[in-house]
């Protein structure tokens, strides 16, 4: 079971390129935001939901933009981005739905054999804004930066799955790696040479790991801590 949480918290980081199609924040900042209130910013073109604009609060799916967070089953997180509806707990009534829709089961797709895990996911403004402030009408990211290099992005995953005596939990920190940092042997270090913690998907790092009946399994020497990278 440890090696299926950690490797499904892996995947998250790509949390919002697979439903949004963010792109790298380099125009000029226009004189107003465009917020998700303004009814305008929509989900990407090969989602379910589109063209239906993003709205306050948690959609079908789980996720609450506005409010940098997700809640829901882990399928939830990749479903609505491959044009499938959200799954809400019951396979029969779910398989019917798609039935009903003329659209294939999701039995092929990775992540169908997590989706009764329940995750909670948070980022910050960096990771994935609220608004469009680069004029390209999506979503930013890392803005005003070219990459998350820097940037100071930050998400939590929470996972907890099974029943009874099987039941388990998982829940990791992960950051951007800081702009004066190094990459070696697949560990990211600070200007001080200290490990801040193993690198994934090339940009970031993971700082804490906390495993049910293990405790934490890994707290970064540099601090596991926000605000310091």
């Amino acid at each position: 079971m440890k090696k299926i949480y950690i490797g499904l918290a892996a995947v998250l980081i790509l949390i919002g390129a697979m439903l949004l199609n963010t792109n790298v924040s380099s125009a000029k900042k226009p004189e107003a935001c465009t917020t998700i209130q303004d009814g305008v910013l929509t989900y990407s073109a090969t989602h379910y939901l589109n063209p239906n604009p993003l709205k306050i609060g948690y959609d079908e799916y789980g996720y609450n933009y506005q409010a940098h967070m997700f809640k829901g089953s882990y399928a939830n997180v990749y479903l609505g981005s491959d044009g499938f509806p959200p799954y809400k707990g019951d396979d029969n009534a779910y398989a019917q739905r798609l039935t009903d829709e003329g659209l294939s089961n999701p039995d092929n797709k990775w992540y169908w054999p997590y989706r009764n895990v329940d995750l909670l996911m948070k980022w910050n403004n960096a990771w994935l804004a609220n608004t469009d402030c680069d004029g390209d009408g999506l979503l930013d990211r890392h803005y005003e930066f070219t990459s998350y290099i820097g940037s100071g992005a930050w998400e939590t995953n929470h996972m907890k799955g099974g029943e009874g005596k099987d039941s388990w939990t998982y829940f990791t920190k992960i950051v951007a790696a800081p702009t004066d940092a190094t990459l070696n042997s697949g560990v990211w270090y600070n200007a001080e040479g200290i490990e801040i913690g193993p690198s994934i998907w090339g940009e970031f790092a993971t700082i804490m790991e906390v495993e049910s009946g293990l405790g934490a399994t890994y707290i970064s020497p540099a601090g596991p801590g926000f605000g310091k990278y």
